[in-house]
Order: structure tokens, then C-alpha cells, then sequence
């Protein structure tokens, strides 16, 4: 399988890395089964993180005894020491290992350095003195927190948003990663499920010194994968064009589904309630139309606009306004 220098941590990662957060949605036999065969179809990275629920644990028992032919991430969003020492451990005891290869805070909201009174840095330094934690890296929805974190010279990682969907201002960020010699991990390739061709993604990012995590969590997902090791995607002119069209669809003001505005005070799923209108165009609409899901959409009549999600969301949305227009938008669906 081909592989990637992932910046100046010098690790081989396999351009098809694992983005282990929806193996927490499938069941522990299934989970491991998943991950051991990525393994043995030559998959080397696996990125998990503390508050995905059991998906360290599963990576754990699927691979601890491969664990020297791997390479592990995993992440703490602790903003405090003593939390940053509770999560380390506890990941270090799930996945049945005694070091992690790339240790990353977790969508932090500043660029946690030496002397800024967190003291998390410093606790990455001791992890890392230990030899406990061998790299350490951010992830983040941030653009400035992320140009930060690559300018500041104190990060041998970063993971970031990256798709055919990003602007200008994203493909600078990876050219400022290749330049500082930063390795630059690929999150969200396919748009939050957005994108639904993985040919064209893998394709228009292979144009890119990038490391591309796949969310999975069936079987055909990964086997989609696993056959591009043999015939990886090209840009193609058809491809080419595809791109184009969708971007002059889905550019814009649209919700990745990232999740950090919640939780909602009022129980609003807003994560996927705001991009509802992109979901019924681009997925079977019964999954979303069914009673469930209607009354999760009719929450947002409960919306008292307190503006905490607008002021949470990384990307700077107006969320409460995408809220109003894709619930009048899905209320056509039900006519």
C-alpha cells in the first residue's frame, strides 16, 4: 500500500488511514473484525480519541498484538493537567499499549504553548520525556488556532478539515504544512458524508502531501478503500467536472456536522438538523423523513436563539438562521 512521511515525525503512514469515531456505533465483534481486516489489507494508521466513546477499546483488543506495525493516534480534550493525565492513561490502558505515536489536543479553542498558564504543553513534554506519547499533535475547526499551531514550531502534527469542498485559505494551510515540515492529517474528506463519491475525493487529495483518515464503520466502506491500494483513482476530466459541479452546489454556508455546537439547551440535534436540506438531496430521503426524524426536525420550533451555537460553531455559520431554513425546506419534503 502506498504510503506517506507524515512531516518531520518521519512516520510511513498508509494514505488510507483509519478514522476509527463511527466503529463506536457498531458492535465489539463487528468493530474488531472491521479494524483487524484493515490491518491485514495493509492499513498502518488508526486514529481514535478519548471521547469516542469505546472506539479505543476496540482498537485495543482488535490489534494490541500487532501493536509494533501500527501506528496509533489518539486525543485528549482535557483543558486541564490532572484531566490530561486521567485521559492519557486511560487511553494508554484501552489500547492495551504502553506509548501512542501522536498524541493531539482536541479541537482546543487556543493554541495550548509553554508558559500560557494551562500547563498542557508541559504536560505533553513530561508524557513525552516518559516515552509515553512519541509525537504531538493538534486537531482543530479553527483556521487561526491551526496556522497558529503550525507557525509556533511546537507541533509535529495537525488535523484539519480537508476536502475538494475547502477554500483557498485550507489549501494555503497544507502548503504552510509542507513547508514547515509539519505532517498534515486529513480529517473529513468526504464533508461530514457529504461527499459521496470517495473515488473523486481520494483522487483530487492524492494531488496533496496529506494523510486522509476514512471514517468507517461497514465492511463495504472498507473494502472501497482497500481496492484503491491496487487501482488508486486519478483526477480524471470526468472527475474534474464532477468536482466542479459540487462545488458550485455545496460551497458556501453549509453545516459540516462537526458537532461542536452541541449540546443544544433546548435538545436541538444541530448537527445534522442544520444541514437537512443537503441530506434529502444527496441520501435516501426515507431515512429522514420517517416520525423519528420528524420530531427531531420540529424541535427546532423549540429554538429560544440564546446564540450558542452560532458563537461555538468553528466555521463562523449563523446557525440558528440554517436552522429556520432547513426545517421550512424539509417541510416541503412532507407535503
Amino acid at each position: 500500500m502506498e504510503t506517506l512521511r507524515l512531516g518531520r515525525t518521519n512516520l510511513p503512514v498508509t494514505k488510507n488511514g483509519f478514522g476509527a469515531l463511527p466503529v463506536q456505533r457498531v458492535g465489539m465483534d463487528e468493530a474488531c473484525r472491521i479494524l483487524r481486516k484493515a490491518y491485514d489489507g495493509g492499513i498502518n494508521y488508526f486514529d481514535t480519541a478519548r471521547v469516542y466513546t469505546d472506539s479505543e477499546e476496540k482498537l485495543g483488543k482488535a490489534l494490541a498484538d500487532v501493536r509494533e506495525n501500527i501506528i496509533i493516534s489518539t486525543k485528549t480534550m482535557s483543558v486541564t493537567v490532572e484531566g490530561f493525565w486521567k485521559d492519557l492513561n486511560t487511553s494508554l490502558s484501552l489500547l492495551k499499549t504502553s506509548y501512542i505515536d501522536i498524541y493531539q489536543f482536541h479541537n482546543p479553542d487556543f493554541c495550548p504553548k509553554p508558559g500560557d498558564g494551562s500547563g498542557l504543553y508541559e504536560a505533553m513534554l513530561e508524557a513525552r520525556e516518559k516515552g509515553l506519547i512519541k509525537y504531538i499533535g493538534m486537531t482543530n475547526h479553527r483556521l487561526s488556532v491551526a496556522e497558529e499551531a503550525v507557525n509556533s514550531g511546537l507541533y509535529d502534527t495537525l488535523q484539519f478539515p480537508f476536502s475538494y469542498l475547502a477554500s483557498e485559505k485550507e489549501e494555503a494551510l497544507v502548503r504552510l504544512c509542507e513547508e514547515k515540515d509539519v505532517g498534515f492529517i486529513c480529517m473529513k474528506a468526504l464533508a461530514g458524508g457529504l461527499i459521496t463519491r470517495s473515488d473523486v475525493a481520494y483522487a483530487y487529495l492524492a494531488q496533496f502531501p496529506v494523510a486522509p483518515i476514512w471514517g468507517i464503520q461497514r465492511e463495504s466502506e472498507l473494502d472501497e478503500f482497500l481496492s484503491y491500494n491496487d487501482d488508486p483513482p486519478t483526477l480524471t476530466n470526468e472527475r474534474k467536472a464532477y468536482i466542479e459541479s459540487e462545488r458550485k452546489e455545496l460551497v458556501g454556508e453549509f453545516c459540516r456536522g462537526c458537532g461542536y455546537c452541541m449540546p443544544c439547551p433546548v435538545g436541538i440535534e444541530i448537527n445534522n438538523c442544520a444541514r437537512m436540506s443537503l441530506l434529502l438531496r444527496r441520501s435516501p430521503t426515507a431515512a429522514h423523513l420517517y416520525e423519528a426524524g420528524q420530531a427531531k426536525m420540529k424541535k427546532i420550533e423549540d429554538c429560544i436563539s440564546c446564540g450558542l451555537c452560532k458563537s461555538k460553531c468553528p466555521y463562523g455559520l449563523d446557525t440558528p438562521s440554517l436552522l429556520r431554513r432547513n426545517y421550512e425546506d424539509y417541510k416541503t419534503f412532507l407535503k
